[in-house]
């Protein structure tokens, strides 16, 4: 049976309601939404003729007559998409947006995004195929780029270069026979944190997405905000210093050209062919390149030269910071993306930073820590994007 979406309002917040507390009884989810015992089942009847609710058994007994709980149909399942460092990672979800299988595999966004759109629905197309499903609810695409989010396009992206304005949620949606929704990967993984990380507990945080692009998330008020044209936390090309490096955007100086992967693996090189690093030396000898793991690796291992190039980029990504929490005030600043090992010493530089230049309202009582999820933030965000605009009535 075709799955259409919600009609009412009611429907769509019962909708959410499952997708993020999981099953709940027909006698709690009557209390939670207010309303008449026969206006719920009529709705609940309507969702589930179309798949997108079904039965889940017995609740617990609460004394007489036992409720049935009530799940996210079986058969909603969600694509979802991240672009980005090097790799295509597809995912396919449940209703409450648990990753159920997914395929990585490297990309070169050089390749044009005719290539990797393609590529993208190929591979949920094979996630579709072994999951038994004649189409997918809906998928979410996470791009390491500004993005026009009515549009569905990617703008001046440069990180993606040859993208620009490519419609890439129309090329999907055509492609896969569903809707389709293309947002900025920090916004996705602010949005994953919201739902199943270390955000869920608070409505106003930030979410700081390290690699080759830097960008940030804010969660204000328990939504996302995107701004009055999709770019706000575009924080990768602030800048920093007039005379600093040349970034990808064409300017000097940015946040990016300093504290993005490719930054630190420049640096890394001119640190290995000045001599102050032997061990950058032998890897950059060995595979003629250094890339953000060859960085981690050595500085882990106890590298001053390495850990230097990690201290400064913190250092600076600190500084960025210091404005973004007197300005927006938020319970917690999340970071993800840090490549593996060189946590503690980038969290421990960051903090000192912004708890030093800080105001004491703003930061007195404001964790900054590691995102816990991993890339899991942008593939469940992702998916979260796409069910926001399933569950919205049509």
């Amino acid at each position: 049976m075709t799955m259409v979406g919600p009609e009412t309002a009611d429907q769509a917040r019962l909708l959410r309601l499952l997708r993020d507390d999981g099953p709940r009884s027909r006698v709690e989810l009557v209390d939670v939404l207010g309303l008449p015992r026969a206006r719920f089942a009529a709705e609940a009847d309507r969702l589930a003729a179309q798949g997108l609710v079904e039965t889940a058994g017995p609740a617990a007994s609460r004394g007489g007559r036992r409720s049935s709980l009530l799940r996210i149909g079986a058969q909603v399942r969600f694509g979802a998409v991240l672009v980005g460092d090097g790799r295509l990672r597809v995912a396919l979800t449940d209703g409450e947006l648990n990753p159920i299988t997914r395929i990585d595999e490297p990309v070169d966004v050089r390749h044009g995004p005719e290539a990797v759109v393609g590529r993208t629905a190929e591979l949920l197309g094979k996630l579709r195929a072994e999951a038994g499903l004649a189409r997918l609810t809906g998928v979410g695409v996470a791009l390491p780029a500004p993005v026009a989010v009515r549009d569905g396009t990617p703008v001046s992206p440069p990180a993606l270069p040859g993208w620009h304005r490519f419609p890439v949620r129309d090329t999907l949606a055509a492609e896969l026979g569903c809707p389709v929704h293309v947002d900025n990967d920090a916004n996705a993984m602010a949005l994953g944190e919201s739902h199943a990380g270390t955000g869920r507990p608070f409505d106003d945080f930030l979410y700081v997405k390290l690699g080759d692009a830097v960008g940030c998330g804010l969660v204000l008020d328990g939504s996302l905000y995107r701004g009055a044209a999709s770019g706000a936390g575009d924080i990768g090309h602030l800048q920093l210093a007039e005379d600093g490096p040349l970034c990808g955007c064409g300017n000097t100086g940015c946040v990016e050209a300093y504290c993005g992967d490719a930054a630190l693996a420049r640096d890394a090189v001119t640190a290995a062919r000045a001599g102050r690093s032997a061990a950058l030396a032998e890897r950059l000898a060995a595979a003629g390149a250094l890339t953000m793991a060859d960085v981690a690796a050595v500085a882990t291992a106890g590298d001053p030269a390495a850990q230097t190039l990690v201290r400064d980029a913190a250092r600076r990504l600190g500084q960025v910071l210091v404005g973004l929490v007197s300005f927006v005030n938020p319970a917690i600043v999340i970071i993800g993306g840090a490549a593996p090992g060189i946590g503690p010493v980038l969290l421990a530089e960051i903090r000192g930073v912004v708890y030093r230049r800080s105001t004491p309202l703003a930061t007195g009582s404001m964790p900054i820590v590691l995102s816990d999820l991993d890339d899991r933030a942008a593939l469940i965000g992702a998916a979260r994007l796409i069910s926001d605009q399933t569950f919205t009535p049509r």
